[in-house]
């Protein structure tokens, strides 16, 4: 399971609960195969997505959502306080990436829901400008099964 912080939430208004944030969360990770990791999800106003988009995207205007990888989506591990394989030091083992940013204007969203599963794909490697429809098919896919 990954961890979900959800900041901003009275600027969405009628926004699924953090809760059902984190679920669709994890159902995009897990339908992806990351485990584990931790994402924030956050609800901006129009002046400030338009901020990041001009930043970003080199176009300044509003956006519904807009996705900041970290680290990506495999485990890392930590490193040993001495070289590897050294007499009486074990590998601590994988620790949870810091997935990244999704980043939601609801003024610019119709549906939150799907814009939170839109973004959490972007932020696991899936972009549907370069691919030939399975980012926005797995989507509606995942859309359709959180609502079984």
């Amino acid at each position: 399971m990954i961890e979900v912080e959800v900041f901003g939430e009275e600027l969405a208004p009628g926004a699924p609960a953090p809760a059902e944030v984190r679920r669709l969360c994890d159902l995009v990770a897990e339908r992806l195969g990351v485990r584990d990791g931790h994402v924030a999800i956050e609800f901006v106003g129009e002046r400030r997505i338009a901020e990041l988009n001009a930043g970003f995207r080199a176009k300044p205007e509003p956006t519904d959502v807009l996705s900041f990888p970290i680290d990506g989506a495999e485990p890392i591990s930590t490193p040993a306080a001495s070289p590897a394989g050294a007499p009486g030091v074990s590998d601590p083992g994988p620790v949870p990436r810091e997935l990244g940013d999704v980043i939601i204007c609801p003024a610019h969203t119709v549906d939150v829901r799907e814009a939170i599963v839109h973004g959490m794909l972007h932020l696991l490697g899936m972009d549907h400008e370069s691919d030939n429809g399975e980012m926005l098919a797995l989507q509606d896919e995942l859309l359709a099964r959180s609502q079984s």
